[in-house]
């Protein structure tokens, strides 16, 4: 018979555990997070390391590119004379002048294709002055001095009188829309590149053809924008005096002698502070037509280059102007003279637009002779750049 007593599965004996075995794990866990930040910490320094590294050769690079840099004048330290003169080995102003017109008509195979063509694409793309609103200067001018010179103007005085008034009520770049500024501003940035291009080469010994201006000079002209761009900048205290001057012009504030005075003395700072700053943006645009560089390198060699030679490029551009306005006095002033005479022989010429290509092909020269003009100033400055 079964026993009334069933017996009860005895637990088997768990082993005993160690409490080192416990602990083990947790200890090896501890190394190797300790040993992982440890990594961290030399990777971190690593960096940290490689980061000063390149900050101090960077650092250096600047400082270097700094003192080669032409230094002149120190802040709060007076400066001699003998400090900031630098010798400037240049034809004076009309030897310059007439440098540069030889060179443009020595080389006119050269420049006449570009000048036709740059003329054309002018009158294409932005127009001419309208042949009605130079009928209109005729008449005002004949009716204005009706009683001079026994009821008629002198021929010569007439023709000038035109020319003046053609020029100074805007001539090519009247009436324009915001389209035909772009692309005159297009225009003269081209005209610009393939000037300096062809200048370049030719005082390097080459025979450049036009195509070659054409296709090659014109990869700088994302960057010329970008000067053109700190040239508006430069211009902006310019535009303020002459904000200041209409707004004073029409609320009568010049009316006052003290006002006037202290007006006049605000934009005279105004426009020194322009012409200031203006030579070094004209000069980097030349310096920018090098492929390869970049607009800021071309600001600090412009910059260079004029350190205590500013009033000297000023006084050039003043007189650039003064050579091209002699030039329009001797060249357009008989041909306007001839239009008046034939167009008082011949009435079918009356609507043909002799005066508006004149000034077209007048200004598209003058651009050509002044970029001209400025990039011979600029190469004989390299060659004094000590």
């Amino acid at each position: 018979m079964p026993s009334k007593h069933t017996e009860t599965p005895k637990l088997k004996k768990s082993p005993k555990i160690d409490d080192e075995e416990i602990a083990e794990p947790v200890k090896t866990k501890k190394k190797k997070s300790i040993s992982k930040n440890k990594k961290q910490k030399k990777q971190s320094n690593e960096k940290q390391s490689a980061f000063r590294k390149s900050f101090l050769r960077t650092r250096e690079k600047v400082w270097d590119r700094k003192r080669a840099r032409v230094r002149l004048h120190r802040s709060f330290h007076r400066s001699y004379r003998e400090d900031y003169k630098r010798p400037l080995n240049v034809p004076n102003l009309v030897a310059h002048a007439h440098g540069t017109l030889k060179i443009l008509l020595k080389n006119w195979r050269v420049f006449l294709p570009l000048l036709i063509l740059i003329s054309l694409a002018n009158t294409i793309l932005v127009g001419l002055m309208s042949q009605n609103t130079y009928k209109i200067l005729q008449d005002t001018i004949d009716s204005d001095y009706e009683a001079a010179v026994h009821g008629q103007l002198g021929l010569v005085a007439k023709s000038g009188l035109l020319l003046i008034s053609t020029v100074a009520t805007g001539g090519l770049s009247s009436g324009q829309t915001e389209i035909q500024q772009f692309c005159w501003i297009f225009l003269i940035s081209i005209l610009w590149l393939v000037t300096i291009y062809l200048l370049r080469h030719l005082l390097a010994g080459n025979k450049p053809k036009l195509r070659d201006g054409l296709y090659n000079a014109l990869t700088p002209l994302l960057s010329s924008y970008v000067i053109l761009a700190v040239i508006a900048v430069h211009l902006i205290p310019i535009g303020i005096f002459v904000i200041f001057y209409s707004t004073a012009l029409a609320t009568e504030f010049l009316a006052t002698p003290l006002y006037a005075f202290l007006f006049w003395v605000f934009g005279g700072l105004l426009i020194i502070l322009s012409a200031y700053l203006l030579p070094v943006s004209i000069t980097a645009l030349v310096a920018i037509s090098v492929p390869g560089i970049y607009p800021l390198p071309a600001l600090h060699a412009a910059t260079d280059l004029l350190q205590g030679r500013r009033i000297r490029f000023i006084i050039r551009l003043i007189f650039c102007f003064i050579y091209l306005a002699v030039i329009w006095v001797i060249i357009a002033l008989p041909l306007f003279g001839i239009d008046l005479v034939l167009k008082e022989h011949f009435e079918f010429l009356q609507n043909v637009p002799f005066v508006p290509i004149l000034l077209q092909i007048m200004t598209t020269f003058s651009f050509i002779y002044g970029f001209s003009y400025i990039y011979l100033f600029y190469r004989r400055m390299l060659d004094n750049a000590d």
